[in-house]
């Protein structure tokens, strides 16, 4: 079955180029001038991962972001000509799960997309169930709960809890976690961590203090002994 990619972009040269160049990529495509229309289409289309602009009428990339984070954790790329870093960061920090800033090379965008679709497609066949004190982690499902509580993580912050739990006692470094979840072509800043172990913490509950910072180093994941 195809992948679905909904293109959220208010330039139509811009979206019917990306749309061309997908399908000619073999994917499944939607297409939305503006944030409200997008919701709609986010809905009823039901996509893998959406390719957004942030700049647009109605309702913007954020705000649509923000919408959808409620209740849903579709793999997100935005696309802006904004390049500041204070935009990526709060790209982040409301879920987006890579930022590309225009103009960009086609190349490095459909990398980009195979890298986001592989990450959060990993693990789905493995029926297992991992345990970390008050943590369950159901990989068959990418489900992760406390308690009764599902936790609404996105694509990028439960690989990201992977990648800390798969190191359990082990000291990871930003630049080790940023090879590891976000991918050797990722040119972000390590502060995209940090945006992102923040937001974990706060979805993790009473658990949110199995993430510790390793002042200079970067975190560690540990079960408090009284747990074990």
């Amino acid at each position: 079955m195809k992948q679905k990619i909904l293109i959220v972009e208010d330039d139509i040269n811009m979206l019917n180029l990306l749309q061309d160049i997908l399908i000619d990529e073999d994917y499944q495509t939607s297409t939305a001038e503006n944030g409200l229309i997008a919701l709609e289409k986010h809905k009823s289309f039901q996509p893998d991962l959406v390719l957004l602009d942030v700049m647009m009428p109605e309702l913007d990339g954020y705000s649509f972001l923000k919408e959808i984070r409620k209740d849903s954790d579709t793999p997100t790329i935005l696309l802006t000509a904004r390049s500041l870093e204070e935009d990526e960061i709060q790209g982040f920090e409301l879920g987006a799960d890579d930022y590309i800033t225009k103009p960009f090379k086609i190349g490095l965008l459909l990398a980009r997309i195979n890298a986001v679709l592989s990450r959060s497609s990993k693990n789905t066949k493995k029926n297992k169930l991992d345990k970390y004190g008050d943590i369950e982690i159901k990989k068959d499902s990418l489900e992760v709960k406390i308690g009764s509580e599902v936790l609404n993580l996105t694509a990028k912050e439960y690989q990201l809890l992977i990648y800390m739990t798969d190191n359990l006692g082990i000291a990871v470094s930003r630049d080790s976690i940023l090879d590891k979840v976000w991918g050797f072509d990722y040119y972000g800043d390590t502060r995209t961590v940090d945006t992102h172990i923040k937001r974990l913490r706060s979805k993790m509950l009473h658990c949110k203090n199995y993430i510790k910072t390793l002042r200079g180093t970067g975190y560690i994941f540990e079960v408090p002994d009284e747990i074990n």
